[in-house]
């Protein structure tokens, strides 16, 4: 892009690794609407937080609220939305941050472009692997029954796509672990890979 240089700064992203006893990573759950992304995601955070890790949480319906309110729910906005978070989660794993991102993510390509952003080892991708059924079952914000009536165009699982990830780092189902058993296996993944 003409007239836009790229400013390198004096503090890199190891001085920043260094400082925080931690390599950056950018924990990126995918999974159906009500399959516990949300939920494992923050329980993660707290575990992290309290073993004294750097981290930040950017999730999907709070992200919408106000960098992405401008986006609706057809193919293109959502890799949009994919595209936006991607780059701020570099951004935040640039600083040295642990990062957590929970959003549904249906298209293969899109996580791929996230995980092309960051250095390799750096995306980890967690397929939480809860069955559609389940998540119909748990439906916490009535979504499902409004996309069964047709209220709701384009959800994902119903009537738009969800493309199940071919070689996740860590994979979970929601209906058969709980919260715990979640979070014990994501920080094991970590710990095994060195990252904290």
């Amino acid at each position: 892009m003409e007239n836009i240089v790229w400013h390198k700064h004096k503090v890199e992203k190891l001085e920043r690794s260094k400082q925080k006893k931690q390599k950056p990573c950018i924990l990126w759950f995918t999974g159906l609407s009500g399959a516990g992304k949300s939920t494992v995601a923050d329980a993660v955070e707290q575990k992290l937080f309290e073993l004294g890790h750097h981290t930040y949480l950017l999730d999907g319906d709070n992200v919408r609220h106000g960098l992405n309110k401008d986006l609706g729910f057809s193919d293109a906005d959502r890799v949009e939305n994919i595209r936006r978070i991607g780059e701020m989660a570099k951004l935040f794993a640039d600083a040295g941050l642990i990062v957590m991102s929970a959003f549904i993510s249906p298209f293969r390509s899109d996580r791929q472009m996230v995980r092309d952003l960051v250095e390799e080892k750096e995306f980890v991708e967690v397929y939480i692997s809860t069955p559609l059924s389940t998540c119909e079952e748990r439906d916490p914000k009535g979504l499902y029954k409004k996309a069964r009536s047709g209220q709701i165009k384009n959800f994902t699982g119903i009537d738009s796509d969800y493309e199940v990830p071919h070689h996740p780092e860590v994979t979970l189902n929601t209906a058969e672990l709980n919260v715990n058993e979640c979070v014990d296996r994501v920080i094991s993944y970590l710990k095994q890979n060195e990252i904290i």
